[in-house]
């Protein structure tokens, strides 16, 4: 049943994929209860990840059942088994989980998006390092960034920042409160031959703290992409993106220069914007336009371009 399944989507999916030239995709997403994974090829390479749940089999009859899946992925993708990466991924309350350390095994992998490359981790954290939803808007953000100063809040691996960088961005400033990241970021930079310390920043700190302290009419593109919700001992207060986004949008409004865009987007299902409370003069929803042919249906993220 599993491989029949698996068979259909990741035929389609990998032939639209070769088509447009995109070697990152994910081909399967909760498409069976019985099998709760995400399946995502990097290149050549699986990442399969099974959401913990109920399952009512013993750890070494779970752990047998893990071992029949990862066979029947590495012979629907024609991969080897050494290269399918099986992890379990427990939802957490909130976010902060989500970057939390998996293994002690480090498996570096280098993949291309675009013209550009991203370094990758399948092994020792719950996610990749490279967020494949957001592959249209970093092309956006890519296409607006010539001559402009930037700002990569919450910022992750860096991919937008290196998006601007390629985009010709006057600068680009990045800042995430996780040091392995901002270091990431900084690799990848790097990596893809663009980093310039005279216009390249990458800052580890709290978000909500530094954006306190923006000076006024500083960006002119400002790219945000917050937890749904963050409880960090290292932060001052706790985040609840619903509850906050008003607050948090009108300060990066502030630090935005006339015409200022802001790429906003958030993971919570539920998210609704308050657009009458914002001191903007274009809000729009860009969430269908921004949504990959592989998570077409199956995207719970929206996304929004703010026009100070």
């Amino acid at each position: 049943m599993f491989e029949n399944r698996l068979r259909k989507v990741y035929k389609h999916f990998a032939k639209i994929a070769r088509k447009q030239n995109i070697a990152c995709f994910r081909f399967y997403d909760h498409d069976m209860p019985e099998f709760p994974f995400v399946i995502e090829n990097y290149d050549g390479a699986i990442h399969a990840a099974e959401y913990k749940r109920r399952h009512g089999m013993e750890d070494e009859a779970h752990e047998a059942w893990l071992d029949a899946c990862k066979q029947v992925i590495a012979s629907v993708t024609e991969i080897g088994p050494e290269l399918v990466f099986m992890k379990i991924r427990q939802r957490k309350e909130g976010k902060e989980g989500q970057y939390q350390k998996f293994d002690t095994v480090k498996q570096e992998r280098i993949v291309p998006e675009s013209d550009l490359s991203f370094i990758i981790n399948l092994t020792d954290y719950l996610d990749t390092g490279l967020f494949l939803d957001h592959r249209i808007t970093r092309g956006m953000v890519r296409a607006e960034a010539a001559g402009k100063r930037v700002l990569n809040l919450f910022c992750y691996t860096g991919s937008f920042s290196v998006y601007a960088a390629k985009g010709g961005a006057r600068s680009v400033t990045s800042v995430d409160l996780s040091k392995t990241y901002i270091n990431w970021a900084k690799r990848n930079m790097q990596f893809n031959k663009l980093y310039d310390a005279e216009k390249h920043e990458f800052v580890q700190g709290d978000v909500l703290q530094l954006i306190e302290d923006l000076p006024k009419d500083t960006f002119d593109l400002i790219v945000c992409d917050p937890p749904t919700f963050s409880n960090s001992k290292r932060m001052e207060t706790n985040f609840d993106v619903q509850r906050d986004h008003v607050t948090l949008l009108k300060k990066l409004l502030r630090a935005c220069t006339e015409d200022g865009k802001i790429y906003f987007s958030n993971n919570y299902r539920g998210f609704s914007l308050d657009r009458d409370a914002l001191p903007a003069a274009v809000v729009k929803d860009i969430t269908a336009a921004t949504t990959p042919f592989d998570f077409q249906g199956k995207l719970f993220r929206s996304c929004f371009l703010i026009q100070k």
